[in-house]
């Protein structure tokens, strides 16, 4: 019986887990899920420790003392938050080890409110690195204007960085001149690079859900609009990794920036519950999966190197969105508005729920 997640692991795509909630770390269900080679690292972000903490009693009994401390909101939220990815991050070392680095990665994000913020977003980085202390650990930064110098900065600072919300191939292209810079930074100041590791979180699926409502019905471009805009990514990630730029950089053990794609559920349920995985995979790679698509792909899913078929037709798709008035560049730009909006609004309506828990048990 083939295994797709073992056969995607061989085409050199990692499955990192979309979802970190504490029962998982406690039931040994995360720690089985690593021992079955069903993952490779963790991400998480402010919805997914909304639904954790705001939606569960499982954290209850860690946050009573937290409160009777006299901790506000924001700070049981970084102590829970911070245990959590701490003992994921535990869990994952062996693999990071075995990996050399590649792999066994656990994603904690600076507070979505500091978006804006270059020098909130380093402040915080640099915290959190300091705190939680693993190796393994990855300081997720969103792609934002006034977070690209935060990524050069905190990747000039010795830190591991998982860039997100990146929509944009202009806006990829800054990310990977940021972690570039940084690294180049770094030697400059008589650092060490061969640690530092990056992934470059480019988001997929919402790109179809903002372009499909706006085609005419039965558009051949439904649905490939997403695909298309990442097939592009990767071209670009090839030739700048490829490069004599890196290849400099690799002289002082530096590592790959892999494109990971993220937002790969299927959000329209007439498309394949797998398509964000089938279509996406290539060498050097991550494909970040929420549980119901991990679920979908182990059971019917395509591992076939797909990333470098159709980049003439995606380039022909983007011309196509183009030439019916439809303008990648904004529909990116709307994307990325929309996304630090959601996790802000995510990470309020989580700190309210633990203000008002605070308030019961203080």
């Amino acid at each position: 019986m083939s295994n797709p997640i073992a056969e995607l692991t061989a085409l050199g795509q990692s499955i990192w887990y979309d979802n970190i909630q504490r029962r998982l770390l406690e039931n040994g269900d995360l720690a089985a899920m690593i021992e079955r080679g069903e993952i490779r690292g963790v991400t998480s972000n402010p919805s997914i420790f909304h639904n954790a903490i705001a939606k569960s009693s499982d954290y209850d009994a860690a946050l009573a003392p937290l409160a009777r401390a006299g901790l506000t909101s924001e700070q049981i939220f970084w102590q829970l938050a911070g245990a959590d990815i701490s003992a994921a991050c535990d869990l994952f070392l062996p693999l990071y080890r075995a990996s050399e680095g590649t792999d066994g990665y656990v994603s904690l994000e600076v507070s979505p409110t500091l978006a804006n913020d270059t020098a909130g977003t380093v402040a915080q980085a640099q915290e959190l690195w300091a705190q939680l202390a693993r190796p393994n650990l990855m300081i997720k930064i969103p792609a934002t204007l006034a977070g690209i110098p935060a990524i050069r900065q905190v990747i000039a600072a010795g830190i591991n960085v998982n860039v997100t919300l990146i929509f944009s191939l202009e806006r990829y292209r800054a990310v990977m001149e940021a972690y570039l810079s940084g690294l180049e930074d770094r030697l400059l100041a008589g650092g060490d690079i061969e640690n530092i590791h990056s992934v470059a979180s480019f988001f997929v699926s919402r790109v179809d859900s903002k372009i499909d409502p706006q085609l005419p019905a039965h558009s051949p471009l439904a649905g490939k609009s997403a695909i298309a805009n990442a097939r592009l990514a990767y071209d670009e990630f090839r030739q700048v990794f490829g490069g004599s730029r890196f290849g400099k950089l690799q002289l002082a053990k530096a590592n790959l920036q892999r494109p990971l794609w993220a937002s790969t559920s299927t959000k329209n349920p007439a498309y394949p519950d797998t398509i964000y995985i089938d279509n996406l995979i290539g060498a050097a790679t991550v494909n970040t999966v929420p549980p119901a698509t991990l679920e979908a792909f182990k059971d019917h899913g395509q591992a076939a190197e797909t990333l470098l078929s159709g980049l003439e037709s995606a380039r022909q798709q983007v011309a196509a969105l183009e030439q019916a008035g439809i303008s990648m560049a904004e529909v990116t730009r709307q994307l990325e508005q929309e996304g630090v909006k959601a996790f802000v609004e995510a990470f309020t309506a989580l700190l309210e729920s633990l203000e008002a828990r605070r308030q019961g048990l203080a």
